[in-house]
């Protein structure tokens, strides 16, 4: 019952939020169309226009219509009638795209316009995208990019990375919960395991310009997004932050002049509620605003029987705000806020199983359990049930605000982005998997504070040399919350048992016997960073870029144990020590590093675009913030420092239309990167949740392609295929397997498979539609449409184990129903369609007592889901 009561006073919340902005709708839905661009100053030229469907001549509401190489966009009205007030003479080009319809550049010459789109069912890619901080075709951009739209990330469900990463297969994600969480492209970002605080993610994560530091908030839930564009390998002329690996950058829909509004609604099996709305309209002349919400809630998947309720349940709350001050065509500034709060009665882990260890007999888990009278609730973690007697819990709160000024400065845009962000975390997790108490704590509650600072500029030098440069600052404080906890249980004598005495067995030795930690973090980095595009002739290009990069990082670490036995006995304060002890360290560093990159792009034909590229990076210095690992009963300090990891990049790459429905791209690529900040679980408790190490060099190459063919005006069909071979190259002092502990401390894997990456992975599907027709009084069209998402087999730790070893699955999504651009869109959808069994991670318990735990895909799940626009 008391379950029941706060699911509905969730889905009271839930709803009355919900209605809250949905009561904006109709207000909003009110305001007189205002276009902020109708201003006298500096203006060259105005562009009026109509955007209608080329079959039917009937006018499109809503289309986006950008002016090409800068970030100046509008869209039509109700009429399809759109308006340019700009400051640039004609001819220049606009790019039109409308959901549903093949992307169109036009070139205007004067004024008025009428624009007609070809009707294209949606597929994978947008045409247009920003990652070089100005809006240009997809194909005349010289870096692998895969783009999601946000039409196409809400239809397929993929609500955040996590069900992102289907759709993309070169991007990685395990979570075991949302602190602990990697993000990778090619395998290569963030470390694999549970996270060290003390590095920087290798994979950027922005939204709208916002470097987003913890990779926590890759778990969050999208608001009313635009567009992702996934960038793959080292990325640092371009972007504020260096990242090793790749970038995510997120572009969410902006306040609009024109008003207009979305709200959505979907229902599912599990008792899975999740409501979506953004309402978005004028204010005045020359401001506009635009409101978003969101809010998921999901029953639990797995089962205690300890408790007899229901854990892994979903309760997400997201709200965002946007204004948008345009005095003219040369100056916008849009000043956002956001905060997403998470509440969920998870992320628990199941049992999956045991390997025997090199540890004597009585120290092996199976032996271990049969002393202390235990039986697993099922040894089948496809049961999905758990008997854990401390709670899950992964609440977490993320928000911020930012101001975003784009100038128009000569023939470029100078844009400033100001960002202040905080990150609040209260989890608690059973890291024995178990019922018994070998573990009765392990909490790691942290405050997070970042703010940002980046100034660049994106343009023209003349016809043929374009370039974007700029300089970024980025600070962060991370500490304690107040204190991250570990304490053993009852139970945690016979786990920690490494001798025959039964002085191990003395009553109440290890009861309430813990540790309190302070780890304390404060960074700064500082880049000044640029990229040119010069144009030799029409179709060849040289594009050089550098970074100069300064990091300052210091660490103040201090663990005091508590608790436990009181005793004098030397002999058992010696074993007390044994599992926690005091320690304490103190690390300031500061390191600079030049890094950059080199492309030379060649356009054989208008269709067909080549390049090739080196480039270097680097991920800064760490420092271990989780404790060291001891030898003969001291901390290892020479570890509390951890190299930067260097990066030497290739690729070459080759995008093509070879018709004119149909587009491909290919590309090679082989990364080398020496001192690879790894982080590894050890057999010590005290480093329950690993350390950092260097691994001196490891290497990733592989192949990608992707394809899209639109076959007549109803059918369209995707796919992506990645090929990845992720090795250590010398890794000669790392920590042994699961199986092998009780042996050797330090193992040489050189040669072994990197973790979490398969060697092959892809994604594929297809959507087709009617014809426009009529239904429920309003024009669209009916779709059916199916996703797929496949992967071979992966290590699952960071010393490869035959035990930690996920099998390979294939997932197939589908969904059916009809879709209007305004007015109301109804669909059935079902995830997982074939109800298949697979973990996303395996990981061990804490001491590597032999027995692993599982983090479970998703059953199958099903509902309805309701939209409606205007």
């Amino acid at each position: 019952m008391k379950r029941l009561l706060i699911s509905k006073t969730i889905y009271t919340n839930t709803f009355t939020i919900g209605l809250f902005v949905l009561t904006g709708l109709g207000l909003v839905g009110q305001f007189p169309t205002v276009r902020a661009q109708e201003t006298t100053p500096l203006v060259n030229s105005i562009l009026d226009g109509t955007v209608v469907d080329s079959e039917t001549g009937e006018p499109l509401a809503g289309a986006t219509l950008q002016l090409e190489g800068i970030t100046h966009m509008t869209k039509s009205d109700t009429h399809g009638q759109f308006r340019f007030v700009t400051g640039q003479k004609f001819p220049y080009t606009i790019i039109v795209s409308y959901i549903g319809y093949i992307t169109k550049e036009v070139v205007a010459t004067g004024s008025p316009l009428t624009v007609a789109l070809d009707r294209n069912a949606t597929g994978l890619t947008e045409v247009t995208v920003t990652s070089r901080r100005r809006r240009e075709l997809l194909l005349n951009v010289p870096i692998p990019v895969s783009v999601i739209s946000g039409a196409l990330a809400a239809d397929a469900g993929a609500f955040n990375v996590n069900r992102l990463k289907e759709l993309v297969p070169t991007v990685q994600l395990y979570s075991s919960n949302p602190r602990n969480t990697g993000l990778s492209i090619r395998g290569l970002g963030t470390t694999f395991g549970l996270t060290n605080d003390g590095i920087d993610p290798g994979v950027g994560f922005y939204v709208d310009g916002v470097y987003y530091a913890r990779t926590a908030a890759t778990t969050l839930d999208f608001i009313d997004v635009e567009q992702i564009e996934v960038l793959r390998g080292p990325q640092g002329t371009l972007f504020g932050k260096n990242t090793v690996a790749g970038a995510f950058n997120v572009t969410t829909r902006k306040p609009t002049f024109t008003p207009e509004g979305q709200v959505e609604l979907s229902y599912g099996n599990y008792g899975f509620i999740q409501a979506k709305a953004s309402v978005s309209g004028p204010l005045s002349r020359h401001l506009a605003a635009r409101l978003s919400f969101s809010g998921t809630q999901r029953d639990g998947l797995l089962y205690n029987v300890a408790t007899q309720k229901r854990v892994n349940d979903l309760n997400n709350l997201g709200l965002r705000g946007q204004l948008l001050y345009a005095p003219s065509d040369r100056v916008h500034v849009l000043l956002a806020g956001d905060l997403t709060r998470q509440r969920p009665d998870g992320y628990a882990q199941v049992f999956a199983g045991v390997a025997p260890t090199l540890r004597p007999a009585y120290r092996q888990f199976e032996q271990i359990i049969a002393d202390l009278n235990y039986q697993l609730p099922s040894r089948n973690p496809f049961d999905r049930l758990i008997d854990h007697d401390t709670p899950w819990q992964s609440g977490q709160d993320l928000g911020g605000a930012s101001a975003n000024v784009d100038i128009k400065l000569g023939t470029g845009t100078l844009t400033s982005t100001t960002a202040w962000r905080f990150w609040n975390w209260d989890p608690s997790n059973d890291r024995d998997f178990t019922g018994l108490q070998g573990l009765a704590l392990s909490q790691a509650p942290s405050r997070h504070d970042q703010w940002s600072q980046e100034v660049r500029w994106a343009g023209d030098f003349s016809p043929r040399v374009s370039a974007v440069f700029g300089l970024f600052a980025f600070g962060q404080s991370l500490n304690a919350n107040p204190a991250h906890t570990e304490e053993a249980g009852r139970d945690q004598w016979r786990f920690s048992q490494n001798s025959e005495s039964p002085l191990w067995q003395t009553p109440g030795l290890f009861e309430g016997f813990g540790i309190k930690t302070y780890p304390s973090l404060r960074t700064f980095s500082g880049a000044l960073f640029g990229q040119l595009d010069w144009a030799i002739t029409d179709r060849l290009r040289v594009l050089p870029g550098l970074r100069v990069n300064y990091d300052d990082k210091s660490v103040d670490f201090r663990r005091e144990p508590y608790g436990g036995l009181e005793t004098d006995n030397p002999e058992l304060i010696a074993l007390k020590n044994s599992l926690y002890s005091a320690q304490a360290f103190t690390a300031d560093i500061d390191d600079t590093n030049l890094s950059g990159q080199l492309t030379v792009a060649f356009k054989p034909s208008e269709r067909i675009n080549t390049f090739a590229t080196f480039s270097t990076g680097f991920k800064p210095v760490g420092l271990n913030l989780g404790g060291l690992p001891n030898s003969n009963g001291q901390p290892l300090l020479e570890l509390a420092v951890i190299k930067p990891e260097r990066v030497l990049h290739y690729e070459v790459g080759i995008k093509a239309q070879p018709t004119r429905t149909s587009s491909i791209s290919l590309t090679v690529y082989n990364t080398d990167v020496h001192d690879y900040q790894a982080q590894v679980q050890a057999a010590d408790l005290s480093v329950n949740r690993g350390y950092l190490a260097n691994a001196e060099q490891v290497r990733v190459r592989g192949v990608e392609f992707d394809g899209n063919i639109r076959l007549g005006n109803f059918l369209s069909l995707y796919g992506s295929l990645a090929y990845t071979d992720g090795k250590y190259v010398s890794f000669t002092n790392a920590p042994p397997p699961l199986e092998e502990t009780g042996g050797p401390t330090f193992k040489d894997i050189s040669g072994g498979l990197l973790p979490g990456i398969s060697e092959w992975a892809a994604s594929f599907g297809g959507e087709a539609v009617t014809p426009s027709t009529t239904f429920l009084g309003q024009t669209g069209e009916f779709a059916i449409a199916v996703d797929g998402f496949y992967r071979s087999s992966f290590s699952s730790s960071p010393s490869a184990s035959k035990y930690l070893v996920v099998d390979g699955y294939t997932l197939l999504n589908a969904r059916v129903g009809f879709r209007a651009p305004q007015g109301v869109s109804i669909y059935l959808w079902a995830r997982n369609l074939f109800d298949k069994d697979y973990f996303e991670q395996l990981l061990p318990g804490a001491g590597n007592a032999g027995h692993y735990a599982g983090v479970l895909g998703d059953q199958r799940t099903y509902g309805v889901t309701l939209r409606y626009a205007f």
